[in-house]
């Protein structure tokens, strides 16, 4: 029989109060620390692609509440529209299916290595900061996937998505959507300082190595 759990599962004070704290004190300290970072980032893209730099899209969030997400805009201008997705999924999502760029996609030059090495997502510590997002979680997915979630998937927005998450040091996006959320289902279970940690060192290794982007 499959086992069903709720956020009671995870550490109540980790889950509650910890993971906050620790969201709020490495958010801040990270965007002090990139600030010089994100300017230089910003120079680039301003330079090479013009503006607008940054790039927001509306999110799903926990309990499947919306959000806007900050980006570095990795594509072109015209070529945003072609990035929004309509499915008509009927029961769930099926399992096999995988996120990818749609081939219309154009990424500019500088885009494809902010993508390799996640330079996209630095912006996303202001989400973090603002409590839209924690530092580790499942990746937040889009409002026209998350809608046709089943109950079991709908499980993995118990918990904030992250910037870098299990599924993220364990396939990043060369896993299908049944992988990514058999490993969100197992982070929400067993959410702890330790394993996010784990991740956190995980992640360091991929981000710098740029496996598993696309």
């Amino acid at each position: 029989m499959e086992h069903t759990f709720s956020e009671q599962d995870t550490p109540f004070f980790y889950r509650r109060f910890g993971k906050r704290i620790f969201d709020v004190l490495a958010s801040s300290m990270l965007l002090v620390l990139l600030f010089p970072a994100i300017i230089c980032l910003t120079i680039i893209l301003f330079i090479f692609t013009g503006s607008p730099v940054f790039y927001k899209q509306t999110r799903a969030g926990l309990h499947n509440r919306s959000f806007i997400i900050w980006k570095f805009r990795t594509m072109h201008t015209e070529d945003i529209e072609s990035s929004f997705h309509q499915y008509e999924w009927k029961d769930e999502v099926p399992q096999n299916f995988s996120f990818t760029t749609p081939p219309t996609l154009i990424i500019t030059k500088p885009g494809k290595f902010y993508r390799k090495y996640s330079l996209d997502e630095i912006p996303q510590l202001w989400n973090v900061l603002k409590g839209d997002m924690s530092l580790i979680g499942p990746r937040p997915e889009i409002i026209e996937i998350t809608n046709h979630y089943s109950p079991t998937q709908k499980k993995r927005l118990l918990v904030k998505p992250g910037i870098t998450g299990y599924a993220q040091v364990n396939g990043r996006s060369a896993i299908t959507h049944g992988e990514k959320v058999k490993h969100d289902l197992y982070y929400v279970k067993h959410c702890s300082l330790l394993l996010d940690l784990k991740i956190l060192i995980r992640t360091i290794f991929i981000v710098v190595t740029g496996k598993g982007a696309w």
